[in-house]
């Protein structure tokens, strides 16, 4: 039998991981820059945690989590999203006694059941920041100038910011009225979801990608034109950050998001290389998710973004990921004893922290210069028996093809100067 990855999710390849280092990379510094400390949750959580922070009407707790009893017959879940596990560990570890305002960065896998599509799969992989402890609308201009400075940073360009506000538990009451009174005298020709929606999230309604259902509801009230004072006031000082910021934005009264817990700033970054599964990242606010699991009233606002979107994007746009994943060196050998030797500068090198590569099925001088060649190193350092009696290493340039010998007793220190390694 001949066992394949399972569907909907892929393994990444040694030619592949240099692209997803650099993309870690990028975002780590990012987070660095604005000060948000990495946070490292389980890969699986209870499955309460879920149901009670996504919400249990929800697509993802509905038909998409992947769930299972352990051993103790405890309902157990793979992280389907990021945030609740984050909001978990800083209620669980008091993190909210240590500062007051708590800001995270993570790099996970997330699991979901549903149909794979292009940059879609079942185990997919996100980064995400989450911070929480403040209400103040800098601190979403904040999270959303991250985000952009990330996917800026990776060299994407032609991104759009859509930004709306979805209220709050005050307000948002009033809006889901309204909006099943305009929506009632279409209810039977909307798609079968959204007829689910129309009672259970009618704001989700907003969301549907059916075109017949978007054009049914293309006249539907403004959800910004029912926001209380706060909520307005929140999303007039948002977006005004924005524009000190210089982030461009677009006000999208359609764009909702698909947890129960997000209230006030809701936001998207899109990308028309993108196809119909468009969006980059997305966030916004979650002020009574740390009270309703059970911690301290906190206000909060983050973002996740699809890493294999992410790349996907990359490669639609032709950027380049820069690599610096060969060997700097290869040494060649030609006998047992310079062999011996040779293994020993290897091992010196490395400790020195200079890449460094050698053969080990027996080639001859020739293969082992043609090995260097594939693995597209600069220099070889050849140690053959007359470079031994002499107690030299021959080292070439491949590119210039020019050799030098250098006594074996430096090499080291020789070799990181010809390299450029110091």
């Amino acid at each position: 039998m001949r066992y394949a990855a399972p569907r909907g999710t892929m393994d990444i390849l040694p030619h592949q991981t240099p692209r997803w280092q650099y993309l870690e990379q990028i975002f780590r510094e990012t987070c660095r820059l604005y000060n948000y400390n990495e946070l490292r949750t389980p890969t699986f959580e209870e499955t309460e945690l879920f149901a009670r922070s996504i919400g249990e009407h929800t697509d993802i707790v509905g038909k998409e989590m992947y769930t299972f009893l352990d051993r103790g017959r405890r309902s157990m879940t793979l992280r389907p999203e990021g945030t609740a596990p984050v909001v978990r560990a800083y209620i669980q570890h008091k993190l909210f006694g240590e500062s007051p305002i708590s800001k995270f960065y993570y790099i996970a896998s997330i699991f979901r059941y549903e149909r794979p599509q292009a940059g879609r799969y079942r185990e997919h992989h996100q980064v995400g920041v989450e911070a929480l402890g403040s209400e103040d609308p800098a601190l979403d201009a904040e999270v959303i100038s991250l985000a952009m400075q990330y996917l800026t940073a990776l060299g994407i360009t032609g991104l759009e910011l859509r930004v709306n506000s979805i209220g709050c538990p005050g307000c948002r009451p009033e809006y889901r009225e309204a909006l099943r009174q305009a929506v009632q005298p279409y209810l039977v020709e909307l798609c079968e979801t959204c007829q689910v929606r129309y009672n259970a999230n009618p704001l989700r309604m907003l969301d549907c990608k059916v075109p017949r259902c978007r054009e049914l509801t293309v006249s539907v009230p403004n959800i910004v034109n029912h926001l209380c004072q706060e909520c307005a006031d929140h999303l007039e000082s948002v977006l005004g950050y924005l524009e000190d910021l210089n982030i461009e934005y677009t006000l999208d009264h359609r764009l909702v998001r698909g947890f129960d817990y997000y209230t006030r700033t809701a936001f998207e970054i899109v990308s028309t290389d993108l196809g119909a599964q468009n969006a980059v990242a997305g966030g916004g606010r979650y002020d009574g998710l740390v009270a309703q699991l059970g911690g301290p009233p906190t206000p909060a606002v983050g973002f996740g973004a699809g890493i294999e979107r992410t790349l996907a994007l990359m490669d639609a746009q032709g950027i380049e990921i820069p690599s610096d994943t060969h060997p700097v060196v290869y040494i060649a050998t030609l006998g047992d004893k310079p062999r011996r030797t040779g293994i020993r500068l290897l091992t010196e090198l490395r400790r020195a922290h200079v890449p460094a590569e050698t053969d080990y099925t027996g080639k001859s001088l020739k293969g082992q210069m043609k090995s260097a060649d594939r693995e597209q190193v600069k220099f070889v350092a050849i140690i053959g028996e007359e470079e031994l009696d002499k107690q030299q290493v021959k080292v070439r340039n491949m590119e210039t093809k020019e050799e030098i010998d250098i006594p074996l007793t430096d090499a080291v220190d020789r070799i990181r100067d010809i390299t450029g390694m110091i």
